[in-house]
């Protein structure tokens, strides 16, 4: 699994008619900074109002998973969510001028393809993990389905689906490592019974059903009669039914399709809780109902295990910037270099960390008795990660000087001890102009706010 975020390169547009409305829609994707998430915009709706791809937007699941916010609706967004899932894409604006993602061929692929075409890119931020402590599961007894999420650090999926039906019979499919999705599950094209047709044509759904774009399983005898009245359903001049009960003989790509494409299904509903899982997902009989309310159990375990407050940071994951590179970029050197890594940084904020060691060489004399870190010096860390933002402005910062032209409203919360680790954070209040930048900065050891600041601060480019 990727350890850092990531978006792609550059705009990429698929087209195509959306399976249940049958409007026809250009989908666009975009790059976006680092944890900004994914987010889809109405771009046909005045004020191209922007949705988040959250659990707590969905308002349908008729046949499929629909999300809403300020006013917008997206319907069946699955697809186009499993694509992102499998493809480890933390940050995309997903452009709509309809209401629903094309259907395409019924899968993820073609999806997957543009994505590959315009290419992938790693941003400078750590993915935000939510590793489950203890496993969580979801029962629905009238319809025999069960989900669990089990502690692991990894992402794997297994789906088991039985539908009762002799053409299907039950299935398996599993996903060991997430860079199978393309090739195993990506392709993998939504199904229905031949009994389901009907029903959902009355409810005004699958206007933009195709047997291009849908498997459909048929469990029954079918009469002459009503293949004349499925061929006018589909458009076509004729439909049959040769073998494997498979409507108009259409082939499988791969034994257990149906099973392979729930599991599809489960990745991009799971997409919904914000934030990619290390997790062994188990699901027997999922649909989009069950997923979303296992979705939901999942991100109030997420919310009372997290403070929004405090930037995440895991020791076992590799910094953004290292020592070293850190050293490439300040001037700063022992005793007063005193950041140890950089753990996050984009266009307006930068997060830092510094271990603070009984060996520091201020402990000497600052209350030798009683070794209290002095707060200028939790002020100077702070401007050195901010500084790191600031420098990473410029395309060359090892010929840039930073100097601190004012500090403001500085307040010192709690005292810092050795062995404490201090988390940094800085974030620019205005854009950089004229070479003059303005951050707020927050440190933080554990859950508690110890220093804050607002600090000013000039570039100035060495010997000039």
């Amino acid at each position: 699994m990727n350890i850092k975020q990531h978006t792609i390169k550059s705009p990429i547009t698929v087209s195509g008619v959306g399976l249940h409305t049958g409007v026809d829609a250009n989908m666009t994707f975009l790059p976006a900074k680092s944890n900004q998430g994914i987010k889809f915009q109405r771009i046909d709706l005045e004020g191209q109002p922007l949705i988040d791809a959250d659990v707590d937007n969905v308002v349908d699941l008729s046949r499929g998973t629909t999300i809403e916010q300020n006013g917008a609706r997206v319907n069946t967004v699955e697809h186009t969510l499993a694509a992102l899932v499998g493809m480890e894409i933390d940050n995309i604006v997903i452009q709509l001028d309809g209401p629903e993602p094309p259907i395409m061929d019924g899968s993820s692929k073609m999806f997957v393809d543009a994505l590959n075409k315009v290419g992938i890119v790693e941003q400078n931020a750590l993915r935000n993990f939510f590793e489950v402590p203890e496993s969580i599961f979801y029962r629905d007894p009238s319809r025999e389905v069960e989900i669990a999420a089990l502690p692991l650090d990894d992402y794997r999926v297994t789906v088991m689906v039985d539908y009762k039906s002799p053409v299907l019979g039950s299935q398996h499919a599993t996903l060991t490592d997430i860079k199978q999705f393309d090739k195993e599950i990506s392709s993998c094209r939504t199904f229905c019974f031949l009994h389901e047709l009907e029903m959902l044509h009355k409810n005004n759904l699958i206007k933009g059903g195709d047997l291009n774009n849908a498997i459909v399983v048929v469990d029954r005898v079918v009469e002459d009669h009503e293949l004349e009245n499925l061929a006018k359903l589909f458009n076509k001049p004729k439909v049959e039914v040769k073998k494997e009960g498979i409507l108009n003989n259409v082939e499988l790509r791969y034994k257990h399709e149906p099973a392979r494409h729930k599991l599809l299904d489960l990745m991009g509903d799971l997409a919904l809780a914000g934030r990619p899982l290390k997790a062994q997902i188990l699901a027997a009989r999922p649909g989009h109902a069950a997923n979303i309310a296992f979705v939901k159990k999942l991100k109030r375990q997420m919310q009372s295990s997290e403070n929004n407050n405090v930037p995440n940071y895991d020791p076992k994951l590799p910094p953004v910037l290292d020592i070293i590179q850190i050293s490439n970029i300040l001037p700063h050197r022992y005793p007063f270099q005193l950041i140890d890594k950089i753990i996050y940084l984009d266009d307006s904020k930068v997060t830092g960390v510094k271990n603070v060691s009984i060996n520091e060489p201020f402990f000497q004399g600052h209350f030798p008795g009683n070794p209290v870190m002095p707060g200028v010096l939790q002020l100077e860390a702070m401007a050195q990660t901010g500084g790191i933002l600031v420098l990473s402005s410029v395309p060359d910062p090892e010929n840039y000087w930073t100097y601190f032209l004012g500090i403001e409203q500085a307040k010192f919360r709690k005292m810092v001890l050795p062995g404490d680790t201090i988390i940094f954070q800085c974030e620019l209040l205005v854009p950089i102009k004229r070479g003059i930048a303005k951050m707020g900065g927050k440190a933080y050891v554990g859950n508690n706010l110890v220093c804050e600041a607002i600090m000013t601060a000039s570039i100035v480019k060495k010997n000039s």
